[in-house]
């Protein structure tokens, strides 16, 4: 007679790889929706803070979620030239561009802690761990000095 089997047998390891490969998916399915939404809590909480920062520099709040001219108004606020934000083109450009935008990213992070009177340890923390430190930075009693000082020359003049 025939024997069959290895039907079943083939189909009863089918189903159960298909069952198995189902649970994995489902548990990196699951797993990436967890990373998604821990990304838009920390974005939005990023979000509030620049907006905060923003308004305690003495720009509108609204500047601080429009793409592109945040940045530019950030450079100002941290006392650079707004056309360094040209620099961050150089990252097409193969091996150097990469560490030239860190290098001007870094700067950034410096002047901008400079700008709320904090020193270089808070410089760090801005650039190694942002979301916490633009949320000190814009919630603590840290306040806008570059104004500061441009009022002290005009009262002194």
């Amino acid at each position: 007679m025939y024997d069959y089997s290895y039907i079943t047998s083939d189909y009863a390891t089918t189903a159960t790889e298909y069952a198995a490969l189902g649970g994995a998916l489902g548990a990196l399915a699951g797993f990436a929706m967890m990373i998604m939404i821990i990304a838009g809590i920390i974005g939005i909480l990023t979000i509030i803070a620049n907006w905060k920062i923003f308004k305690k520099a003495g720009e509108a709040g609204w500047k601080s979620i429009i793409p592109i001219y945040n940045v530019v108004v950030l450079f100002k606020i941290a006392g650079l030239s707004p056309w360094c934000l040209l620099g961050y083109l150089a990252v097409i450009i193969p091996i150097v561009g990469p560490f030239i935008t860190l290098g001007i990213s870094i700067c950034l992070m410096v002047n901008l802690a400079k700008a709320f009177g904090k020193d270089g340890g808070f410089a760090v923390g801005l650039i190694l761990l942002n979301t916490i430190f633009i949320m000190i930075l814009a919630f603590g009693s840290a306040e806008y000095q570059l104004n500061k000082k441009e009022d002290t020359k005009v009262v002194q003049e």
